[in-house]
């Protein structure tokens, strides 16, 4: 058996297959970057990224890495249902940009009851085209990221950084669970724009950015005390 954990990325999953002996490294992260091997899964992306679906799966000893890789897009498949796409359609999304927008939420919170909450942000500022400003991304376009995000960071141009470009980022950047794919196309209604960690793994969300820097000079005396 294993586990993919909701959040995971490419090299965490490529890892973990390599950990529990599923198939070559280097040949998983040589396929999951191999556009005939990807369209010819149906996909039509850059990578498998946020397509393997997170799950405890059973596999098969001697298993090859093609069939590996192909079982868990197809489990992927089975989860994004038809009411889900046509969801996601009615609010202009391809599977592609679905998928985007809920590996951010999946890296933003692991909360699912927050998750319509920073589903709603997101689609608040897509929608008067102010651009996201989740770490997450930046994270994600950074190479050797060490763990501690600077402004240097934030002000690095890369095709991930949302506090540069506007929009979705061009990919996903983890795979996604169920919950986040659901949240993506099915926010909570609110008028939302903001929203900064708590402390205790939640979020404070505000519709001013005035409320917003409250928030975040409260998060700040917290971290201080501690």
């Amino acid at each position: 058996s294993m586990t993919i954990q909701e959040g995971f990325t490419l090299p965490q999953i490529i890892a973990r297959m390599a950990e529990k002996g599923l198939g070559k490294q280097e040949k998983l992260s040589k396929l999951v970057y191999d556009t005939n091997f990807i369209q010819s899964l149906g996909i039509n992306a850059e990578s498998l990224e946020g397509y393997l679906f997170p799950e405890t799966y059973l596999f098969a000893e001697g298993i090859d890495e093609k069939a590996l890789l192909k079982m868990m897009v197809t489990q992927f498949r089975s989860y994004v249902d038809s009411e889900l796409m046509r969801d996601a359609e009615k609010l202009g999304l391809t599977l592609h940009q679905w998928l985007t927008l809920a590996s951010i939420i999946e890296k933003e919170t692991g909360i699912v009851e927050e998750m319509p909450l920073i589903s709603s942000v997101f689609h608040n500022r897509l929608k008067r085209n102010i651009p996201l400003q989740t770490d997450p991304t930046v994270i994600y376009g950074i190479k050797d990221f060490d763990g501690n995000i600077t402004r240097k960071h934030l002000q690095t141009p890369t095709p991930y950084n949302t506090y540069l470009n506007r929009g979705l980022p061009p990919g996903p950047i983890a795979s996604p669970g169920l919950a986040a794919l659901q949240a993506a196309v099915h926010p909570a209604e609110t008028n939302f724009l903001y929203f900064v960690a708590r402390g205790d793994g939640g979020h404070t969300f505000s519709k001013t950015l005035k409320d917003h820097n409250i928030a975040v000079r409260e998060y700040l005396k917290q971290r201080r005390r501690k």
